[in-house]
């Protein structure tokens, strides 16, 4: 069931940033992160009373509101990155990092150990990631998009990560709510100066692709509490594939021999980490 709610989660978050790249191409990206954390703050404040919660710690909120802040830093970098560069590169970058600390946390502080399966598909992933990331001009020279917001990403998201995986059932979804709220202010004052106006349809899209990414979100969380961290964050954190696939489809964006070779290596990483 754990690995289940993980890829599920990793679906959304995938489309999530695939949808919020499009939106930061054609409004200000630090904009469209403000946005979307306002529509995941409406979601979540209408869900959370109808979720039982047995026991609302202060120390439950406020791992809530750390992850919170990790991803209003981690989604505003990481829109300001595919506003501009490929979907397909800076995405993977900035998993690199959401997928390697926390799993280092897991093992090196929790004491967590997966089955040898499992450490096959870890070992996997990040070969995998690093792969689907890279890409090469036309003249045949590598680069890399968006290198340095999505590195900044990618710390972001492993604070979200770590943090989501330190809150328990009992306090339901109410920790969810704290983290909602905190990326608002973690991203206010970088909204400060952005130009905010949006047409009301840009705005909707926005707003609901924010949505999404709070389920994405409410997904992981249920997956830990069921699932070693180390193996929820690397399901959940494969979510590239998904912009990666919708890039080649969507934005006909060219995927080539070594990006092939890395998704590939990314459904043998799903395929071991599920056995485990």
């Amino acid at each position: 069931m754990g690995e289940m709610l993980a890829l599920a989660s990793a679906v959304c978050f995938g489309v999530t940033h695939f949808l919020s790249a499009l939106l930061a191409r054609r409004a200000d990206a630090t904009a469209v992160a403000f946005y979307a954390q306002i529509g995941g703050c409406l979601l979540i404040l209408a869900a959370a009373p109808l979720v039982t919660a047995d026991s609302v710690t202060a120390a439950a909120l406020a791992w809530g509101a750390l992850s919170g802040i990790g991803t209003g830093l981690g989604v505003t970098f990481l829109y300001r990155g595919v506003g501009t560069g490929r979907v397909s590169v800076v995405v993977p970058l900035s998993d690199v990092g959401a997928l390697a600390l926390p799993v280092l946390f897991g093992v090196l502080l929790l004491g967590e150990r997966p089955a040898a399966v499992g450490w096959l598909g870890i070992a996997a992933a990040l070969p995998a990631l690093w792969l689907v990331s890279r890409a090469r001009d036309e003249d045949g020279v590598e680069r890399f998009d968006g290198v340095r917001y999505g590195l900044l990403a990618g710390v972001g998201f492993a604070v979200q990560f770590i943090a989501l995986a330190r809150v328990g059932e009992a306090a339901g979804l109410w920790p969810l709510v704290a983290s909602r709220l905190a990326s608002v202010v973690a991203i206010a004052p970088l909204a400060a100066n952005a130009p905010l106006r949006m047409p009301p349809r840009l705005l909707a899209a926005t707003l609901g692709t924010g949505m999404l990414g709070t389920l994405a979100i409410a997904l992981y969380t249920w997956a830990t509490w069921q699932q070693l961290l180390a193996v929820a964050v690397v399901l959940a954190a494969l979510y590239p594939v998904i912009p990666v696939v919708l890039g080649r489809t969507v934005l006909k964006e060219h995927i080539n021999r070594t990006q092939a070779l890395g998704l590939a290596l990314s459904a043998a990483a799903i395929a071991g980490i599920a056995l485990a």
